[in-house]
């Protein structure tokens, strides 16, 4: 039988009309768009780990604050009543944006603390050398500021050295002494004058207090030193957080040493520190205290009104 030609004809229009598919590859070379999101890859994960340590340091932060309102407000009752006036909204939410952004500024510098210090050169007809001491779990890269502002002030000679949190106060103290004796060895002078803030005020007053420093130091500043504990305490994972409760039979001892006279001494704190608390803590007895506000304690190594505080301490402690 023969075959209908229309039948074939149709056929083998209907094959060629098929035959395109064939020739797609599945290997086909990457498109513009895929290379573009190989290159954005990178960036949106830095930017995602950005976000993430914003978020965290505001929430660490947004924490402190709340449990210093928490107590604030059932030592003071009549503070619940201010709670949601313009003035309170408004402060609250400047201390929580100005304390993160301090937090996440001593992060972001955090590398370069771990740079070799250099000692000072030797100089004449300049105040005594300062030495700079950071707090817990930060390094010496968080007094960059203090450090700069010293020197436009006109204190020269100023070293910051790393104390690790991981050490305990006496080991700390040793550190700080022996960086003591090479400085004045090296700048041919009799003594320096030491600044602290948070646990670097406690390891300055211990070597002046209890490891003989007063011959060696003409005075001492501390900013939000938790000279009598803090409430907080129990949340630092550091040998030296847990000597910090209010009341420890550590600070007892601490605390019943007095202060040797011949060395002047100035606490600078913040009545709203989010770390020491209470506030009032930073006063340590026997020294010249200076309240400030407006401010919580990262901020008080930045912001104008504690950075002039320490200058005017360290202006009456050489003349």
């Amino acid at each position: 039988m023969r075959k209908n030609p229309k039948y074939r004809m149709k056929k083998k229009r209907n094959s060629s009309s098929l035959q395109p598919i064939s020739h797609y590859n599945i290997d086909a070379p990457t498109t513009a768009c895929d290379n573009l999101r190989t290159m954005i890859s990178p960036l949106y994960v830095l930017f995602l780990l950005i976000k993430i340590t914003i978020g965290v340091v505001a929430l660490v932060v947004l924490m402190s604050f709340t449990v210093v309102w928490y107590e604030r407000a059932n030592a003071h009752p009549e503070l619940v009543e201010r709670r949601f006036t313009t003035r309170g909204v408004c402060v609250a939410t400047w201390l929580l944006i100005q304390e993160t952004a301090c937090l996440l500024l001593t992060i972001l510098l955090r590398p370069f603390g771990w740079l070799q210090p250099q000692l000072p050169t030797v100089a004449q007809d300049v105040p005594p050398p300062v030495i700079l001491l950071h707090g817990l779990f930060q390094n010496r890269s968080c007094l960059f500021w203090l450090q700069h502002r010293l020197r436009a002030a006109g204190y020269r000679q100023i070293i910051s050295i790393n104390t690790p949190p991981w050490r305990d106060l006496e080991t700390l103290t040793e550190r700080l002494a022996k960086k003591v004796d090479e400085l004045c060895i090296n700048l041919r002078v009799e003594k320096v004058i030491l600044v602290g803030h948070s646990m670097g005020g406690m390891i300055a007053r211990n070597y002046v207090q209890n490891r003989g420093g007063a011959a060696y130091v003409s005075g001492m500043i501390t900013l939000g030193a938790p000279h009598h504990g803090s409430k907080l305490a129990p949340f630092a994972l550091s040998p030296m957080g847990k000597t910090l409760l209010p009341g420890s039979a550590f600070l007892q001892q601490f605390n019943s040493v007095a202060w040797p006279q011949q060395t002047p001494a100035v606490s600078i704190y913040t009545r709203y520190d989010n770390m020491v608390l209470p506030a009032e803590s930073g006063r340590m007895d026997g020294s010249r205290a200076i309240e400030l506000d407006g401010m919580g304690h990262i901020a008080l190594l930045f912001h104008p009104r504690s950075l002039q505080a320490v200058i005017g301490a360290l202006d009456n402690i050489i003349t």
